[in-house]
Order: structure tokens, then sequence, then C-alpha cells
């Protein structure tokens, strides 16, 4: 088992391959943490805690004239409002009387053997016999007899992943309210680290920021509703000389697509307490006696060998337990999507052209993207009417999903199902059905409102409507949209005294309605996105094994962006594309090799008019799709290596995909600046054999030179040039 208990003295210890996590009950009954790190013997780790009297920290009642007992020091597994401790807390319950102050105590645990499952929550899983997996579930009581709190870690032996989750049981005879409520708490009991952060913006998404703890408290999270394209729900504290490849880090993720905070808190006895969950500022909860309440899951990961192995450990882990069905393992095709080639200017017949000219370049998946229902020629109209404009289209949908079949390609359609104009036949009828405070007006976000998908006779019209549209034609792909935050918070639906739930309960019932449609179309595969990456999160890759990264289709500008999305999520995960240049977003003209290189690092597909590409232009796109198929197992199943940072680099940003075996791996470089008589470049390649002799244009290098010495870079001669670099072990040359 993965999960020791020593009875004497109440020690819980979780080991996976390469790490370690710890906590015990003490002898007043609290779950003290002791350590989570490299893995060692299952010693008892609360011999690093310190004891003293501290002055303005108090002490619990049941300590007596204990001073050097405070829980306002001490180390904990999961610390309350109310307590005594004054930091930051993991939970804050308001009683039937008003009172908040709540103190827990250990009551009972039990040790089962596989991965916990969350009632309507994701969560990573364990279904291979080939992945070993424990549950440990610790209850803890409320020191006044109200709740339960039990507390669920599962332990991913073989991906060095552990999980946390917490469910409130209310065990009393009246309703009590949870105000805050965070997944995980970490207590380190040094303060030394650096604290690794994602920020962005609409098509700017998961820019990398690395910053020293300071004293108080440093927090990123998100109150629009979803994860956001401002701050990503995943977080890394590290040492301060922690490297790439080097030195210890710990990875947070939150598996939750709403409001979330992550903060980390530097304490008056440099103590470090992270803290990850849902953010309290839209939330607050009724659970009514007998029921309970699940919080996400949150997945964790330790590394001594540097920032590379932390994102391998996530990589690994969600591409094989965390996305699900079909397209797990099975290669996704190439598709072209129409918007950036046509917005909302088609009908069926441009369609079916620019499907068949795609079609003759390799192209496998043709999908339509938004204008293609109701009153839609422009964004202002007609969100929520799902039902085909033959007239636009010229024909029905079926005619038009036949006509893409006989081309040899399959064929794929855009939705925005939570959204909804209020110049739509839906509003009309249903203006009840939105978000919107009684009397104000609504914040309105691109002329548009969201349908309250906390409401399940909302969401069965809208899964029905969608499931009509779907069943109607011959379908493979849909690509589910949101196009504004959340704002409004108020649903006709729920009395005054529990609106606090409303953004909690929309998150809920969107992933009830995701689950309803994989397990209709088990085999579709479906695409998330939120204006791009405005929902990029390990909560929506469980129901969505790809997302579009970002608005922003700039191979330049995705270098930063598709770098900083690494650091958590697999390239398996990131819907990347070629567009046509000059870019949309910027302007900027890259060359066609190079925005190929980009999305390759991807999903990959096109996203452009072919009808107006050059023949040149054609046969390069018909050669870049036979080399994608070539190397689709290395990119989406290899190691990948972050070789250099784009934002800190003015020669070259390089990345690499290792195959598992080290057998043959791909270079990718792309040159940012130019330099006349400039100077010869090296990349150290990482991942090889150290022993084995690998192949390159011809020319043998030792795995350890290649490592060590690098490579000598090409010369680029123009602006932006991209390289792609097969190194093949000479044994299977």
């Amino acid at each position: 088992m993965a999960i020791l208990f020593d009875s004497t003295s109440r020690l819980f210890t979780l080991k996976t391959n390469h790490s370690m996590y710890q906590m015990k009950a003490d002898r007043y009954g609290v779950l003290l943490h002791t350590w989570f790190g490299m893995k060692s013997s299952a010693f008892d780790y609360s011999y690093r805690i310190s004891y003293a009297d501290r002055g303005f920290s108090g002490n619990p009642y049941d300590a007596e004239d204990d001073r050097t007992y405070s829980l306002d020091v001490l180390p904990q597994e999961f610390p309350t409002y109310g307590s005594g401790d004054y930091r930051s807390t993991a939970l804050k319950i308001r009683y039937p009387d008003g009172t908040s102050a709540c103190e827990l105590r250990y009551l009972k645990h039990e040790i089962n053997e596989g991965k916990y499952s969350l009632p309507g929550l994701p969560a990573i899983y364990a279904d291979s016999a080939d992945t070993l997996s424990d549950t440990l579930i610790i209850t803890l009581e409320d020191t006044r007899h109200m709740f339960y709190v039990h507390l669920y870690y599962g332990v991913m032996e073989g991906l060095d992943i552990i999980t946390r989750a917490v469910c409130v049981e209310n065990h009393s005879e009246a309703d009590i309210y949870i105000e805050n409520i965070q997944s995980a708490c970490i207590d380190y009991l040094h303060g030394n680290f650096d604290l690794h952060t994602f920020y962005g913006r609409h098509v700017k998404e998961r820019n990398y920021q690395r910053a020293p703890l300071t004293h108080g408290i440093q927090s990123i999270g998100s109150t629009r509703g979803t994860s956001s394209h401002q701050y990503n729900p995943f977080l890394i504290l590290s040492d301060r000389d922690t490297t790439e490849d080097h030195g210890n880090c710990y990875g947070f993720s939150l598996l939750y697509s709403g409001d979330f905070l992550g903060s980390a808190e530097l304490d008056q006895y440099d103590q470090t307490r992270l803290l990850l969950g849902i953010h309290p500022d839209n939330f607050c909860f009724c659970i009514k006696p007998q029921e309970r309440f699940y919080a996400p899951e949150t997945a964790m990961a330790y590394s001594c060998h540097g920032l590379g192995e932390l994102s391998r450990i996530f990589h690994r882990t969600y591409r094989s337990h965390l996305c699900r069905g079909k397209w797990t393992n099975e290669r996704r095709p190439v598709l072209l999507n129409a918007w950036e080639g046509v917005y909302f200017d088609f009908d069926g017949k441009k369609l079916v052209q620019m499907a068949k000219d795609a079609a003759n370049l390799g192209v496998e998946l043709f999908v339509m993207d938004d204008g293609w229902f109701g009153k839609r020629d422009l964004d202002v109209s007609g969100l929520g009417d799902w039902i085909v404009n033959e007239e636009k289209l010229g024909c029905s949908l079926l005619e038009l999903s036949d006509a893409i079949h006989d081309l040899g390609l399959q064929f794929g359609i855009w939705f925005e199902p939570e959204g909804i104009n209020e110049d739509s036949n839906l509003y009309r009828t249903h203006p009840d059905w939105v978000l919107k405070v009684p009397g104000k007006s609504p914040t309105r976000s691109r002329l548009q409102l969201l349908l309250d998908f906390s409401r399940e006779d909302v969401r069965d019209y809208i899964f029905t409507h969608i499931c009509k549209v779907l069943d109607s034609a011959r379908i493979e792909y849909l690509k589910w949209d949101l196009n504004r935050s959340l704002a409004d918070l108020y649903s006709a639906a729920l009395p005054a005294e529990r609106q606090g739930e409303v953004m909690h309960r929309y998150v809920l019932g969107l992933y009830d309605m995701l689950e309803k449609l994989i397990q209709r179309y088990p085999d579709m595969l479906i695409e998330g996105c939120s204006g791009g990456g405005g929902r990029f999160d390990a909560g929506m890759l469980y129901y969505t094994p790809q997302i579009w990264c970002s608005d922003d289709t700039d191979a330049i500008e995705r270098l930063s962006i598709q770098y900083g999305t690494s650091f958590g999520y697999p390239v398996s995960t990131m819907g990347s594309h070629v567009s046509h240049c000059p870019n949309e977003q910027t302007g900027r003209i890259a060359p066609l090799h190079t925005r190929a290189t980009v999305a390759m690092s991807g999903t990959f597909g096109y996203e452009l008019d072919v009808n107006k590409i050059s023949e040149e232009e054609k046969e390069i796109v018909k050669s870049q799709i036979i080399e994608f198929r070539k190397y689709y197992s290395l990119i989406q199943y290899g190691n990948y290596y972050r070789l250099t940072n784009p934002d800190q680099t003015t020669a070259y940003h390089g990345w690499e995909f290792v195959a598992a075996d080290g057998s043959e791996a791909l270079l990718c470089l792309v040159a940012l600046q130019i330099h006349p008589n400039g100077p010869g470049y090296w990349m150290r390649l990482k991942g090889l054999k150290e022993d084995s002799v690998y192949v390159i244009d011809g020319r043998e290098y030792p795995g350890d030179v290649l490592m060590n010495g690098g490579l000598l870079l090409p010369q680029a001669t123009e602006e932006y040039q991209s390289f792609r670099i097969h190194i093949i072990e000479k044994s299977n040359f």
C-alpha cells in the first residue's frame, strides 16, 4: 500500500515513487501537517516542529496551561476560521446562531484500494492495472458536534501525483452555511520560496511570472465565473535556486472551472501556508441536515529535479488519467476551422468549396464556426436560438455534412450554449432564464447575456436543442465556446438566502451538461473554448480533451502563450492552428513554416481560407500535414522539454519532444531576431540517453555530448525563421 498508518502515533504517510506526504493527529486530535517533499523513510517528521510560548498567539482550551501549544503557529492540514489561527484558513462555517468559530478534531479514517471519485465534479482517475492508487479518507469532527469534514487523499504511486478533496457533512438538525472552503492547504515550516503564477488577459494568456515570497499574502484568483484569461488555477512553489533541471518545486492544480483563489502566506515566523480552492467572494453555500458538500479536487506533485520534471508529471497524468474516452489515446484529426477564413460571411457552397480544397491538402476535419443558426450574421443577435438557418446555408445541415463527408472529411460545428442575445426568440420567450439582478439593468458583454446554467430546466432546454442539431447531421466534433465573464449573479430559481450558491451551481450545471453530452456522443471530439484560453483549466480537461489555447493565432505571440501553458498542461490539450498573414490580431508576418512549427506543438490545424493561398503554399501545407502525422506520437505523447524562455531570449527560442524510451527527439526552434555577421548559437538538448549515439542530418553525436556541449544551430536567414530537427538514436536509424 502507498498509504501507511502508525496507530500508536496516529501518523499517516503517503508515498509515491519519488515523493512523500505526511500528517498526524496529535495528542489533542489536531491534524498536523508534517511533510511534503522528497521520499524517505516513514519517520515521524513532526520532530521538526518547534514549540514555544508565542506572544499574542492564543492556546486551545484543551491545551490547558500549555502556553507553547498554539494553532496560530502550528502547521495544520486543514486550518479553520475562529480557532485561534489568525492566518488564512481553509474553512469558514456560519452556524444557525450566526457564529463562525470552528475547531476540528480527528475522529476516524479509512484506507481503500483505488482512487476516489467526486459526485458531479472532475477528478483524476485510475482505471488500469498499471496505475497503482489508494485512497485515504480522514474524518474530522467539529467540536460543537455540528458537522464532519472528510478529507480525501488519492495517491497515484507510479504517476507521482497526490490529490486532495474535501467533503463537509452536516449532521446537525439545522442549516449551516459554508462561507469559505479551500480544497488544499499546505504548511511549510520555512519560507525561502519563489511563487510561480500565470497571469494574462484575452489574447495574451498564461504569462509566466516568478517572484520571491515576501511577508504577507500573495494571491491570484478569479471572480469572473470562469478560471479566466487573467489568472490560471495552477501554482508552483520552488526553492529560490530551482531551475528547469535542478531543485525542489511543488505544483498545485485545481480541477475547477469557476471562481478560484490561490494564495501563499509568509507568516510572522517565516513559515509558508499555501491555499487553493473556490474563491469566497461570490460563494456562500447552505448545507441542510444530513446533506454533503464536495469541494473540487486539487492535484499536487513534487519534483527534486526542477520545473521541467514537475511539468512532465502533470503532463503524463493529465494525458492519461484526466482526459477521458476515445480521444485520450486515438490520433486526433488535423482540422480546418472556417472562422478566420470567412467569419460570418458564408453559405453552404462557400463552405463546401473550402472543404474541397482542404481535403486536397490532407485536412481530415472541417469545422463550421459561428453564424450557422438563428438570425446570426453578426455577434449581436440569435445566440440561444439553436435552429439551423437553412436559408443562409442554402441547404439542410444534413446535406451540408453529407457534402463534407463525400469529400472524405469529418464535419464539426461550433456552439456557445451558455450565451444568449436579447435579440433572440429564446430571450423574448424566457427573459427569466438569464443571470440578471431584479430591478437592475444587466451588464452586457459582446451584447450578450448568460443563461442561468445553475437551473436544470434551462440546461435541459438547451441540451435538447443541441441534440436535435447534432442528431440531424453527421457531426464528429463540437467546439464549446463562452465569450464573456459572468456577472449579475442572481437566479430566479433560488431563494434570497441561497443566492451565494449561484456561481458554484453554475459550474456544476456546466459539468452536468458536458457529462450528458459525453455519455450521449461518446465518439465525438469536444474542444473547449472561452474566447480562447479563458477557461483553460484541469477541470475542463475532464470533459474536453483539448481546449483552444488562445484567440491570438500569431505564431510569435503563441510562443509565450504555449510556453506558459506548458508548465501545467500537456501539448496534446492545447488547441493551436496555422492562421493567415498578416495576422488578424497583430498584423505580424511570420513564415508559413514557422506558423506550422508552433501549431504542431499543440493539436494542430488551420484557421484560414485555403482558397486564398497560393499553389506554392498549398504544397507546403500538404507537406506540413504529412510531417505532423509522422511525428504525431512523439509530439503528443513524448516528454516535453522547455529549452529557453521566449521572453528572456533574443536569439533562438527552443523546445524539444523526446520519446519515452529516448529513441528519438524533435527539436523545434524559432529565430526571434536576425543579426548580420552574428555569433554562433548552441542549444543543449535534454532527455537523451547519455550512452547512446544519435544521428542528426547524417552526422553522429553521442547523447551526453548533445546534452553537455549542445547542438550548433543553423543560421537563420529571414525574420522568425523556424527549424524542426529530427534526432534519431543510431540503433533505430
